[in-house]
């Protein structure tokens, strides 16, 4: 007989945080979304506060119960799930300022914050042999130029912290007390070696002492790892004796529920999306190296995974069982993608009219605005020509991969004197189809190097909007997946929660269980093909345009700015 259990999925964003409570079959029951604080204290400083994203959490697991009717003593697991974020904390487990203002309140570095680009400059300067598991470019989205930052900026919190945490791990942290580590995290975003032999009893992979002595955190390995993480471990593996009695009570839930080993969020994503069962049959290892997990949100993740490592320049990875376990993770990325398009649609001069007009008529900013590309392109032969002089750049937040620049910079060419709701709804679509050319330009590094990528598995913010969807499987030629559950990013957590209740033997075995495949959107060929062949040549010819005016502008003596 099928259980009756429930599992909870907790995901934190890099502006909410999010409870999802699921079946064992991956239906989703409840869910509910709090928002989180964010300071920018200065340009490329964004910060954030783990006290305020642990409330929102236990509030959102309160809703979730009240809101299905079920009692927290049904809850069998719990997954959590966050941004790559660094956390610092005390020796009594108290926030730590990460902040140019000294307020301890705000103690985390969030992912997109891009103040340890210098640090990161002479990281990779170092050539180390653990920058080869980084696409050999290590990112200041990553922790080590972060914690190079806090160690040569702030020396005070560097000695006061007791735990350098990433984001998903102290969340389980704070739910169970337990120092366990993500395999995830670290290996993403921490340099550790997963596929290499455990130095520590309990573990898996190593750290690399040669690399923090080599980049000048040498206190790390002198200290043994303690303050980074001594015991790592994979996803979904039940940590401890699960809930601590205290944080039991503050979420509603059961001490002693199981907790699994957290994941990044847009690997969480993958998790809940990847295995799923397309044209009724489930894949085999050969048909993963055929897929990849596009996760949408503020920035972009390109998620796909190999039975052999697979080396690509500009490319995370290759990461060992960093999202499914066994197999090898390379990942790609674009650093601003949902908060693009909100750059391009609400600082645009038509923008004050636009959300009247779409107010008015009952409807979003972003339906509104598909309406009227819809219209507009009555005239046109397909909708996607209406762009045909417009070109958008769209590094605005610098590229991620594969380029791996974070001094790039957004380019628009085709610019008229005119500032229209339909000169904004042309510059939206301009900038959708850039971002889906950074997609098609990330596949294209991928398939050089062996992969086969033909399907794309789609979950988050954008995948909301058809012409999202559209753009993206007409420029990259490849057919879009929708999940059949649409919060694939909490099905995964979820999943995790699942595995370490025992509920299913292995994190496969809970992604085939629970993730399936929905609608599938089809490119078109011919003339749309044509055409997005040409918008893509413009697309890579902007970048070698950029490149040039650094080089010339660079003859003149005035060193470039790093902000």
């Amino acid at each position: 007989m099928a259980s009756n259990h429930r599992f909870i999925g907790i995901d934190v964003g890099t502006g909410s945080a999010r409870a999802g409570l699921f079946d064992r079959t991956g239906a989703l029951l409840a869910s509910a979304t709090e928002d989180i604080k964010t300071w920018i204290p200065e340009l490329d400083f964004v910060e954030q506060s783990s006290t305020d994203i642990w409330k929102a959490v236990c509030r959102c697991v309160y809703r979730v119960l009240k809101d299905a009717h079920v009692a927290g003593e049904r809850v069998k697991g719990i997954g959590f799930d966050a941004t790559c974020s660094l956390v610092l904390l005390d020796e009594l487990d108290n926030p730590v300022t990460v902040s140019p203002t000294g307020k301890d309140e705000q103690n985390i570095i969030v992912w997109m914050d891009h103040r340890a680009i210098s640090q990161a400059q002479r990281i990779n300067s170092s050539n180390h042999s653990v920058l080869d598991y980084v696409g050999g470019i290590i990112s200041p989205e990553m922790e080590s130029p972060k914690l190079l930052w806090l160690k040569e900026n702030l020396p005070r919190s560097w000695s006061r912290t007791a735990h350098f945490f990433d984001l998903p791990d102290f969340l389980t942290y704070r739910a169970t007390g337990n120092d366990t580590r993500s395999l995830c995290t670290t290996v993403c975003k921490w340099t550790y070696l997963g596929h290499e032999s455990s130095e520590t009893e309990g573990s898996m992979g190593r750290w690399d002492s040669s690399f923090f002595q080599s980049i000048g955190l040498g206190d790390f390995p002198e200290q043994h790892f303690r303050k980074i993480g001594t015991r790592v471990r994979p996803m979904g593996e039940p940590i401890g004796t699960g809930l601590t009695a205290s944080s039991a009570a503050e979420l509603g839930l059961k001490a002693g529920t199981a907790v699994g080993v957290s994941i990044i969020d847009a690997h969480a994503g993958g998790i809940g999306m990847i295995g799923a069962d397309i044209d009724e049959h489930a894949p085999s290892l050969e048909d993963l190296e055929h897929r990849i997990a596009l996760i949408g949100g503020t920035s972009s993740c390109h998620m796909a995974v190999s039975r052999k490592p697979k080396y690509i320049d500009g490319i995370w990875g290759p990461y060992y069982s960093a999202m499914v376990p066994g197999m090898w993770l390379t990942e790609g990325g674009q650093s601003a993608t949902g908060s693009l398009v909100d750059q391009t649609v609400f600082t645009h001069g038509a923008s004050a009219e636009l959300k009247e007009r779409a107010e008015k008529s009952g409807i979003s900013v972003y339906e509104f605005l598909n309406q009227r590309l819809n219209d507009l392109a009555k005239a046109e032969p397909f909708p996607a020509a209406l762009t045909r002089e417009l070109h958008v750049c769209p590094y605005f937040h610098g590229n991620r991969s594969p380029w791996a620049d974070p001094t790039l910079r957004g380019m628009i060419s085709g610019l008229r004197l005119s500032s229209t709701v339909d000169d904004l709804a042309l510059l939206y679509q301009a900038t959708i189809q850039a971002i889906a050319c950074g997609t098609r330009h990330i596949l294209e590094a991928m398939n050089a190097k062996g992969y086969q990528i033909d399907t794309i598995l789609a979950c988050g913010g954008g995948t909301r909007n058809p012409l999202f969807l559209t753009e993206h499987a007409d420029i990259t030629k490849c057919r879009i997946v929708l999940p059949k559950e649409s919060e694939a990013v909490l099905l995964g957590s979820a999943i995790l929660g699942a595995v370490a209740s025992r509920e299913y033997t292995t994190v496969a075995e809970g992604m085939a269980a629970m993730s399936t495949a929905g609608s599938v959107i089809e490119p078109h060929g011919d003339a749309v093909a044509h055409f997005h062949d040409a918008k893509y040549k413009v697309f890579k010819q902007l970048h070698e345009d950029q490149i040039m005016y650094l080089g010339i502008m660079g003859s003149c003596g005035i060193s470039q700015l790093t902000v």
